[in-house]
């Protein structure tokens, strides 16, 4: 059953899933059923994309997700396949996986004696979401046993030896063909390495309402327009150019002041009215020799006094390419009066000191977005990033702390807010992985800030256009094309 594209992007954790089935139980849905639509679920792909199958192994663990494997496999022998049953903790089962072991015909082998060979298409229903253990050695075994044969794997739920909260592989895990999950996506399925592991992610409705699905949902989502499309503004018939944002940049010396410049133009491409780079003396030859739609201002005390004072100037950006000094960090300082977008070395610049930054931004009330990514991220939060948890649980804690909205930059990109708002960004291509597309991504989000988006909606908006302008840019890209394909990522606004 297709479902709404705001319940789609929704992400659940395997606890709170836990807990809607609970909720779903205690409303007087029978939980049986739920289980055997999940299992027919898992039935049906199998069935629809192997329909020549020599053998489905159907693979079994000992809790809930091994009950959806029986009821998939008597689905698959009702439709006359073949299939060979092999399951772990068969002994043990309880409640409503018991009842489908008890409803299945046939001989049910233990999993330790499954063999792959050639032609088998595995039905994986060992282990589900709520994985936060390595998986047992002869788990191991089989996982390596049939990619090997390279043998095409659906799974329920989420492949086995995948941790649903974190992405993490806890020892080792099957790479599916197909994975299919209920009701919701899990964080998991999105988080780098099991986005990965996932192949083709299939999410089928099967009778839970989306109230007690929603009531429990954290504030999690797949980033993408309809998230934060409503809270930005394009421009009208009677737009003038500050109307539209102005965006202030600040670049760093002669032989560095090309980051800055990409953040500058990439600011006016995503859509801000102006944008004036504030260039030290010894840099303003060489930015001249560059810009043209871009203005330029020499950066003193006087001039960064006017811009602060001046309500045509709406959002600034600071960092790249600029040099890490104490300067530096009295600059961002200042700067918090307005939206702000740190990124590089102004982040860098904190390292030693990070607590006084976001004492300040606290004390300001002020309109931050950080975009840290791994090492940057590790300098300011040391603990939190050698802490055990998701990628999601460590932006969220990080934007806790420091007042700003965090943008935890990689292939997995998490956007999160001081209040617990999150999204994990998915359309970003490995091409984005070259030098300048972290300055590129920064001038986007200041052109967002300078349309009064929220920081949040802001740095989804920012983040989601950067992965698009990727997707168009295309192979070997580099931040000048991606610079240049911006204006066709950017999606339609009311």
């Amino acid at each position: 059953m297709r479902m709404s594209q705001e319940f789609e992007r929704i992400l659940i954790g395997p606890r709170e899933m836990g807990l809607v089935d609970e909720d779903a139980a205690a409303s007087g849905i029978d939980s049986f059923r739920l289980m055997q639509s999940a299992g027919e679920a898992v039935a049906a792909v199998a069935l629809g994309y192997y329909p020549d199958a020599l053998r489905f192994a159907v693979l079994c663990g000992p809790g809930n997700n091994g009950g959806d494997g029986y009821v998939a496999a008597d689905a698959l022998a009702r439709a006359g396949a073949n299939v060979s049953v092999y399951a772990l903790g068969a002994e043990s089962l309880k409640g409503d996986a018991a009842i489908a072991r008890t409803g299945l015909a046939g001989e049910v082998q233990p999993l330790a004696g499954y063999a792959a060979r050639p032609g088998d298409v595995i039905v994986d229903a060992i282990f589900g979401a709520g994985l936060s253990r390595d998986v047992p050695d002869d788990v191991a075994r089989i996982i390596a046993d049939c990619g090997k044969l390279s043998l095409p794997v659906v799974a329920a739920d989420v492949p086995s030896g995948l941790d649903g909260e974190t992405g993490e592989i806890r020892g080792a895990a099957f790479a599916a063909s197909h994975t299919v999950t209920f009701m919701a996506r899990k964080p998991g399925h999105l988080l780098l390495p099991g986005r990965e592991l996932c192949g083709t992610l299939h999410v089928f409705d099967i009778g839970i309402p989306k109230r007690l699905v929603t009531a429990r949902a954290g504030k999690l989502w797949e980033n993408d327009p309809g998230l934060f499309s409503a809270a930005l503004v394009g421009p009208t018939a009677q737009s003038h150019k500050y109307a539209r944002g102005h965006v202030a940049v600040f670049s760093g010396g002669p032989t560095s002041s090309g980051a800055a410049r990409l953040s500058a133009t990439a600011a006016l491409k995503a859509g801000a009215g102006a944008v004036t780079l504030v260039s030290p003396p010894e840099a303003l030859a060489v930015n001249a020799a560059h810009l043209n739609a871009v203005m330029l201002r020499e950066a003193d005390s006087r001039a960064i006094r006017a811009m602060l004072s001046d309500h045509r100037v709406s959002a600034f950006v600071v960092g790249p390419g600029y040099g890490v000094s104490a300067n530096l960090r009295e600059l961002a300082l200042s700067l918090l009066t307005k939206p702000t977008v740190l990124d590089a070395d102004a982040l860098t610049a904190f390292a030693s000191e990070p607590k006084s930054l976001f004492e300040a931004i606290r004390a300001e009330g002020a309109t931050v977005v950080m975009t840290p990514h791994e090492g940057e991220f590790g300098r300011l939060f040391p603990d939190i990033a050698g802490a055990d948890g998701s990628k999601v649980e460590r932006a969220r804690k990080a934007a806790g702390r420091s007042g700003a909205v965090i943008v935890y930059k990689g292939s997995d990109t998490v956007i999160a807010a001081p209040d617990g708002r999150a999204a994990i960004n998915t359309n970003a291509p490995a091409d984005l992985a070259t030098a300048g597309s972290g300055d590129v991504l920064a001038g986007i989000t200041a052109a967002m800030l300078a349309h009064a988006a929220p920081a949040f909606e802001a740095a989804c908006a920012a983040v989601w256009i950067h992965g698009q302008a990727g997707q168009v840019a295309g192979r070997g890209l580099t931040a000048e094309t991606l610079v240049d394909v911006i204006p066709q990522a950017v999606p339609e606004l009311a």
